[in-house]
């Protein structure tokens, strides 16, 4: 099976520095500790996020709860697979399916509890989980068809993203400025108010798309050069 043979490609801003901590932390878990119990515990870290973007709707302090909920989500799903290598416990096609599968229901928890949220928009916080399952596919295809499973782009990866929305929360809830900042416009007859965490929504969306498209056409010319269109005899079988 190509998956489990797939070389790991790596390379955020924060990777280096990420490993050494992970590895340190690996070795300090308790013998009762698992993979799949940090597994676990990364699902109840996105529900932790999910919890405290809604809860924002009553009191903004509740982002607190958020980014709390991002440094659990962290602790489960990057500590899981190190664990098991720290150990020799891998299980690569046990662990290849359940983490990806995980990592989709965590994601999509997450962008449900903030688009429940005052400050989010739903309809974008769908589409940039729409994006960031299609990019998630491609990787995936990527994985069987060339041995490469993609973790990063752009230097950037689930750690940073989890840095990046912890700043913006902790932003939001000590600047009142941003939080109160909104603008609005009339969409077929609707008038339609966004926030500034409305704005940082679609910058994700937008990234996301860019990266999405330019691998997708990049890898489509890829394979099409592997496997090229055959001419055609006239002849039908």
């Amino acid at each position: 099976m190509l998956k489990e043979q797939s070389t790991r490609i790596q390379t955020s801003v924060l990777n280096s520095l990420e490993k050494k901590v992970l590895v340190r932390m690996a070795k300090m878990q308790p013998r009762w500790m698992t993979s799949d119990i940090l597994t676990s515990i990364g699902i109840v870290g996105s529900v932790i996020v999910a919890a405290g973007y809604a809860l924002s709707n009553y009191d903004i302090s509740w982002l607190w709860l958020a980014s709390f909920g991002f440094v659990v989500n962290w602790y489960g799903d990057s500590l899981d697979g190190t664990l098991a290598r720290v150990r020799s416990t891998q299980r690569p096609i046990y662990g290849f399916y359940l983490d990806h599968c995980v990592d989709g229901l965590t994601m999509a928890v997450m962008c449900i509890g903030a688009g429940l949220s005052e400050m989010l928009n739903l309809y974008i916080a769908m589409a940039v989980l729409v994006v960031y399952l299609l990019l998630s596919i491609s990787v995936y295809i990527n994985a069987h068809l060339k041995g490469e499973f993609k973790l990063t782009f752009a230097g950037m990866g689930p750690t940073e993203f989890r840095l990046i929305m912890i700043i913006v929360n902790t932003l939001f809830i000590y600047v009142a400025p941003l939080r109160d900042f909104t603008t609005s416009f009339n969409c077929l007859g609707t008038e339609v108010v966004f926030g500034s965490f409305d704005y940082v929504g679609l910058v994700i969306l937008l990234i996301l798309s860019v990266i999405y498209l330019h691998n997708f056409v990049g890898d489509a010319k890829g394979y099409a050069k592997i496997d090229p269109l055959k001419k055609w005899d006239g002849q039908l079988r």
